[in-house]
């Protein structure tokens, strides 16, 4: 196995506990650092809960308590000192992520690694306040983690060739494929991926076709496994709000978000997680 022997996680939500369960289900130890003594309770329910899916799935030949066994968590940033790589997972705000960082690089030994999970902020800028920048790269994870097969290895201008070259071996000992892209806005997925699903809303917007029609034709004409106006939902309508902003302030006026996603955003209606977006979730 390629993936070190420990391996931190900064932030124990839905992301943040996903890729926890990945590296668990791995073997490598785990510590999961939150902010609290309260967030970090949820975070360790939230990973074991997942661990114990996963052996009901059969997708693991480890036992529940096995796994559990590799799991911690922490409110201390120094339980990081001795990991090998740490993955921060923290909501996607570039000075919180930044700040974030560097705390977290503070407690790392020189030859640890360092990974961000942003799905659209810049690598590169975000390196620009580390003190080994070339020991630094996205991984950004999809959601719900434990399904996708998917991880982008992102690379900001500063990432070494060994870094790459190490990344691309982890994820593949996580069960899952790797795709290498340079630094830009929204990377190669989430470009991709919120312009379909920014177009589908301006068709709900103009009344063309309903969510549910819409998403049908991509899923049967296009073979996307979920529909752009779910994926929405499932991602977080106010997370993709966040995305679409910032490729609107990078990349123009083809990302602006139309406004019924922010009406929905400012009504509450954040999709599966709110249990209203473009549909109706059951909690």
């Amino acid at each position: 196995m390629t993936i070190p022997g420990k391996v931190g996680v900064l932030g124990g939500g839905r992301m943040g506990a996903g890729i926890a369960h990945a590296f668990c289900v791995a073997g490598a130890a785990v510590v999961v650092v939150e902010r609290n003594a309260e967030a970090a309770e949820a975070a360790h329910a939230r990973v074991a809960a997942a661990l114990r899916k996963s052996v009901e799935r059969g997708t693991t030949t480890e036992s529940a308590d096995a796994l559990e066994s590799r799991l911690s968590v922490s409110t201390d940033y120094a339980s990081f000192a001795d990991c090998g790589l740490v993955v921060e997972a923290v909501p996607e705000d570039f000075h919180l992520k930044s700040t974030a960082l560097t705390a977290v690089e503070e407690q790392l030994s020189d030859d640890a690694w360092l990974a961000t999970n942003t799905s659209s902020l810049s690598v590169t800028e975000l390196a620009a306040s580390l003190s080994r920048p070339e020991r630094f790269c996205g991984l950004h994870f999809f959601n719900p983690v434990p399904a996708s097969t998917l991880i982008e290895v992102v690379l900001a201008r500063t990432t070494s060739t060994e870094l790459v070259d190490a990344a691309r071996a982890w994820v593949q000992d996580l069960g899952k494929t790797p795709v290498v892209v340079n630094d830009a806005p929204g990377f190669a997925s989430s470009r991709l991926g919120v312009a379909i699903a920014l177009e589908a809303m301006r068709m709900v917007e103009e009344g063309v076709a309903s969510a549910e029609d819409i998403d049908t034709a991509m899923v049967l004409g296009y073979k996307h496994p979920t529909g752009p106006l779910k994926t929405t939902d499932i991602v977080g309508l106010d997370v993709r709000l966040g995305i679409a902003e910032y490729l609107h302030s990078t990349l123009g006026e083809r990302f602006a978000p139309p406004q019924i996603l922010r009406d929905k955003v400012a009504a509450g209606e954040l999709g599966r997680k709110s249990g209203q977006g473009f549909f109706t979730w059951d909690k």
